[in-house]
């Protein structure tokens, strides 16, 4: 039986094997939650929806919520062991988009990710939660691709540190980052300025 309100968070970059691992290790589990982010926008994203619903085995329950994310497990994330989020990387993207402010939605979507390790930590179910590191590559050329890496960096920390668990997911690789001994760089910080 897995701990209170374990966090597994796993993140990579683009088809570097994070969902596949993520399912992976839902799999071993008996009553599962695939919270799906992504939204049907265009024809190609539309396949790759279906595509990925017809792999997951069917004793799964799908919730597909685009935005509202804490809300909607609020209401029905209590009944799984398991709750496999795919992924931050577009909700953090839809919340953008969503919010013409530049400054509301930082503080909305920092404060949402907040709310979402709170209710990880609060439940007995193991969380399983995929993200894109989008901070590895070329500088974005936008200011808005260039606001979405800092926005998604940011909350991929915040998903980090109370991680029991992150892996960092390289050409279908996985290392575990804490257990290699990696720590938040404020504890690295502090524990230098104990000397």
């Amino acid at each position: 039986m897995s701990k209170k309100g374990e966090l597994i968070l796993i993140l990579g970059g683009a088809r570097s094997g994070k969902s596949a691992f993520a399912e992976q290790l839902a799999a071993a589990r008996s009553k599962v939650l695939f919270v799906a982010t992504a939204q049907a926008l265009d024809g190609e994203m539309k396949r790759r929806i279906v595509a990925h619903r017809r792999k997951r085995p069917a004793a799964w329950t799908t919730l597909e919520e685009p935005v509202d994310v804490a809300a909607a497990l609020e209401k029905q994330g209590g009944d799984f062991d398991t709750i496999l989020l795919d992924c931050l990387t577009l909700w953090v993207s839809n919340l953008m988009l969503r919010e013409k402010s530049e400054t509301k939605a930082e503080v909305e979507i920092l404060a949402q990710a907040q709310r979402l390790v709170a209710l990880c930590a609060r439940g007995k179910a193991t969380w399983i939660v995929v993200t894109n590191e989008v901070g590895l590559g070329i500088v974005p050329p936008t200011k808005l691709g260039r606001r979405y890496r800092d926005l998604l960096g940011k909350v991929n920390q915040i998903f980090a540190a109370r991680a029991d668990k992150v892996y960092l997911m390289v050409a279908g690789f996985a290392l575990d980052v804490k257990a290699a001994g990696g720590k938040p760089f404020a504890e690295l910080v502090r524990g230098g300025t104990k000397r």
